[in-house]
Order: structure tokens, then C-alpha cells, then sequence
């Protein structure tokens, strides 16, 4: 059915059998995993597959699940303002913010795979932002933590080379796959807008920060 490996919103809706917006506003609200290229979405086919196979093998409708509650996976204890670090320390600095977490159970095995991922593949996605996430056994339950650098962290090696200066970290249990992808989404969406990143990288202390994070999700 599909040409290549990577899907537009009108392949999409062919191949679930939806409407194209519908494709679209579940996307925006990050229910099915894809990403934006510039303005344009665009989703893997791999991913689409998986999505589908698991509410066909769970025996669930192909619906979006519940919109993100901030509320939920972010508080102002866990937004970090970090200063002059390397990618590494940032990392694990984040790491270890997490581990004081309930839902981590292997702090060690967190910070091994945060770096172990990262040395794999760099996880700036551009725009000075940056989103390392790891699934684990270990994880009873996804949690995130948010870092703000008051200066650039150079080598983080993104695509653009801006360097990077907001980081948000995601660690869940392997079989939030659905929930991990679309945290992900919902997070990198709004990081992406210009104005909302500005006021984040002005914010003076993690309140006004976590203030600015659920204003968000209501004005994408």
C-alpha cells in the first residue's frame, strides 16, 4: 500500500480509515506517534503498524487515549536550571533528579541507558531542544524532568547546530509505549513554538516555569 517508509496525513487516513483531520488532530495532541517537518507532518510506517497491531492485539478501539494532564508528570521540583555543563553532565544530573523519583527503581540502570541511548544517537532534535527518554523494566511509571540551561550545551551535536538549551528527559515502563510516545509528542510540539521557548529560557525560577508549562497546554 505504502511507497516509502514514511507516511503523510492523507496515507495515514487511508490506511486506518479516517478522516484525514482526525489524522491530524490526533496528531497535534500527540495520540499517534509522528513529527513535523517544518509545518508539514509525517509519520513512520513502522510506527503506525505498531500502533495499530497493539490496539488490535489488546483488543482496544482506534481511539486517542487521554489528552496529556501536566498536572500529573510535572511539578516545579522537577524543572532544573542548569549552568555551564557538558552534554554528560547535564545527562546525568537529570538522571539523578529522576532516580530520587518512587517510579525509578534502578537508578544506575537509568543513567547507563540515558547514556547509553545518547551515545547511539544524539537526542537534540533541533530548534536548542533536546529530549532523551529510555524505556525500562525498572520504571513502574513514566515521570519526566525538564532542564533549562542558562548558557548553550555545545555538544549535543544537533542537525541545525543550535545548541542546546531546553532538555526534557522521559523515563517509563516498557509497556508505555503509547503514553511514552505521546508525551513525547505533546512535550516537542510546544518546545517547537518560538514564543513559548523564549519564555521558558526568560523564566527566573522553576514556578514561573511549571506557570508557563500548563499555560501551554491549553494554547498550542
Amino acid at each position: 500500500m505504502f511507497e516509502g517508509d514514511i507516511l503523510t496525513i492523507e496515507e495515514v487516513a487511508k490506511y486506518l480509515r479516517i478522516s484525514e483531520r482526525t489524522v491530524y488532530d490526533w496528531a497535534q495532541k500527540g495520540a499517534l506517534p509522528g513529527g513535523k517537518i517544518e509545518t508539514v507532518w509525517r509519520f513512520k510506517k513502522s510506527e503506525i503498524e505498531h500502533w495499530v497491531n497493539d490496539r488490535l492485539s489488546a483488543n482496544k478501539p482506534l481511539q486517542a487515549p487521554s489528552v496529556i494532564q501536566l498536572e500529573t508528570i510535572v511539578s516545579p521540583d522537577r524543572i532544573l536550571f542548569l549552568n555551564n555543563l557538558s552534554r554528560h553532565e547535564a545527562l546525568l544530573t537529570m538522571a539523578d533528579k529522576l532516580a530520587q523519583l518512587p517510579q525509578i527503581k534502578n537508578a544506575h540502570e537509568l543513567a547507563n541507558e540515558i547514556l547509553r541511548r545518547e551515545a547511539l544517537m544524539s537526542t537534540a532534535i533541533g530548534r536548542g531542544i533536546a529530549i532523551p527518554h529510555v524505556r525500562l523494566s525498572s520504571v513502574t511509571d513514566l515521570v519526566i524532568t525538564i532542564g533549562i540551561s542558562r548558557t548553550d550545551i555545545v555538544d549535543f551535536n544537533p542537525l541545525d547546530d543550535e545548541p542546546v538549551r531546553i532538555i526534557l528527559m522521559i523515563a517509563a515502563a516498557n509497556k508505555q509505549r503509547d503514553y511514552y510516545l505521546q508525551t513525547i509528542s505533546f512535550f516537542s510540539a510546544r518546545f517547537k513554538k518560538p514564543g513559548f521557548r523564549a519564555e521558558l529560557l526568560a523564566a527566573q525560577d522553576a514556578q514561573t516555569a511549571y506557570e508557563l508549562l500548563l499555560k501551554s497546554q491549553h494554547n498550542l
